[in-house]
């Protein structure tokens, strides 16, 4: 088949919402429309004892959260449809962000009873950075919640986006009756008993058909009329140009737990979301029909075998084919490598696969030479753009519990580090080292993970820094001396060996910004590629 064919066939696409929205819940859903799943599994373990298929690591298991980004791919009239379910919860928004940079759209999930909430603000403020296409999921319709058009007002103003509902539900929580799908036309019954089995619909060519009133009464069905007026007179018609171009958002509704309305998204989705796009690096812009193979890195996760201590990283093609033992180059350190097991995941099982396609994640297996925003090609010298570290908001000493396993702590540590769970920093004046994090609760994950995947113990001790400031400045400089001189017991150095003053304030930050204005600090490091 030839590349384009390919590349038409494939959607890359992040589902992202505040913790508990659903999202993983409509993963799921998805897969078992693919038929890539039998049943769904409940997401949270104390519900249903088979755990959801993308939640693969223990401490997932047991919080019933997701706490790293899984990919799941599955076939889906005749399309290829690769998933990456993001981790809502926002201590592990860094995670969150740099998927994002690896997806063609995105899906938004909001809860019905609780609205758009605060990390789906800050989530789709990153996608309207990048323009990506949203489409919006509201979630939970067998609950009581917010009036339909409540919400629609909600998600415009709070998320500042231009909505077309596309689909409309019959009735809300115990009166919810099923959904009108405008794009396609149709009604879809809910029928209680089948929760997990996805009922049928019926086609209406005209709203008035007095059938209607028969399936689901009188009063249900003069409400429908009215808000289906309502819409059409408020709301502009769907433009898949506007969408594609991040500028006009679709809506739907449904129950993910229920199988309800998510066949309608995924149809509408295959329609209307954009193939594997081109992408922006550091010389030019990479288009995916280029027969050159290119790709990035945006997640390296270790141990996804507990059996076998294997890392993984994760690589999104942006062009080319990308061939199972071919030589590649990795552009940072120029090192050719060929791989002769790569990954492609197909619902919850990893298969080695001969060749991949732009829009397609593959996972390399890994010995140390990867990081977070590295760059792949077939020899040509570019990279790709927009992986950033942010500076983490908390930070502790780490202390090693056990002396004899001083080695399995410090390798634990770089592995973590490489997958970018945290931050490390060593200080410079005497080599203590200094966990940054994003959120509190990647501690726990950390010391949860050196102790289970690496059999070493750790603890903590509070230090006092507000925050991580990356260094530029003339090093031979007077002035750098000086300043070297006077901070020396708050400089370290981050594992890519870049300096950086750990600030205990923001009024130090303010006061050393004034006098060494040479002294550049940054609160973000755009992964540098150093060599």
């Amino acid at each position: 088949m030839s590349l384009e064919k390919e590349i038409s066939k494939r959607k890359t696409f992040g589902i992202i919402a505040h913790p508990d929205a659903g999202k993983t819940t409509l993963t799921e859903k998805l897969l078992l429309f693919g038929g890539a799943i039998q049943e769904a599994g409940a997401v949270k373990s104390n519900k249903i004892k088979k755990g959801a298929t993308s939640d693969f690591m223990e401490i997932e298991r047991q919080r019933g959260i997701s706490v790293a980004t899984s990919v799941l791919a599955f076939e889906y009239k005749d399309h290829k449809i690769n998933i990456l379910d993001t981790p809502g919860h926002k201590d592990f928004a860094e995670d969150t962000y740099r998927t994002l940079t690896a997806v063609d759209s995105v899906i938004v999930v909001v809860d019905v009873a609780k609205g758009v909430e605060e990390q789906t603000e800050k989530l789709v403020q990153v996608c309207q950075m990048r323009n990506i296409p949203m489409l919006v999921f509201i979630n939970k319709l067998d609950r009581e919640g917010k009036d339909a058009f409540d919400l629609l007002d909600e998600v415009e103003q709070k998320l500042g986006l231009s909505v077309v509902p596309l689909s409309l539900p019959i009735g809300m929580g115990s009166d919810f009756q099923g959904i009108y799908n405008i794009w396609e036309k149709n009604i879809q019954l809910f029928l209680e008993e089948k929760k997990q089995k996805v009922g049928d619909s019926i086609k209406f060519d005209d709203i008035n058909d007095p059938k209607i009133d028969e399936m689901i009464g009188e009063k249900a069905a003069a409400q429908l009329r009215e808000e289906l007026e309502l819409i059409e007179s408020v709301y502009p018609e769907f433009d898949r140009e506007a969408y594609v171009k991040g500028n006009q958002q679709p809506v739907f509704f449904g129950s993910a737990l229920n199988n309800f309305g998510v066949r309608e998204l995924l149809d509408a989705f295959i329609e209307i979301a954009p193939m594997p796009q081109p992408k922006e690096s550091d010389t030019r812009i990479v288009k995916p029909e280029e027969n050159n193979f290119t790709g990035f890195v945006f997640k390296i996760h270790a141990n996804m075998d507990p059996k076998h201590r294997d890392r993984l990283a994760f690589v999104k093609i942006v062009s080319g084919t990308f061939k199972r033992n071919e030589n590649y180059l990795l552009v940072r350190d120029g090192k050719k490598m060929k791989f002769s097991s790569p990954n492609a995941f197909f619902a919850d099982k990893k298969e080695i696969v001969d060749e991949s396609f732009p829009g397609d994640i593959v996972g390399l297996h890994d010995t140390g030479n990867f990081r977070i925003g590295d760059t792949l090609t077939a020899g040509e010298k570019l990279n790709f753009r927009g992986i950033p570290s942010f500076s983490p908001e908390h930070f502790r000493f780490i202390n090693n519990d056990d002396p004899l396993k001083a080695k399995q702590l410090s390798k634990g540590v770089d592995q973590l580090m490489d997958e970018g769970v945290a931050q490390l920093f060593v200080m410079e004046m005497n080599g203590r080292k200094i966990i940054g994090t994003v959120g509190a609760l990647q501690f726990e994950v950390i010391q949860y993970r050196l102790e289970h995947e690496y059999g070493a113990k750790c603890s903590y001790e509070p230090i006092n820094i507000h925050k991580a400031c990356w260094i530029e400045a003339d090093e031979k400089s007077e002035e750098f001396k000086e300043f070297a001189r006077l901070k020396q017991r708050f400089l370290a150095r981050d594992k890519y060996d870049q300096l950086v003053f750990l600030a205990d304030s923001s009024f130090t930050i303010h006061m050393t910004q004034e006098k060494f204005p040479n002294v550049k600090l940054h609160f973000i490091s755009e992964f540098r590629n150093q060599s």
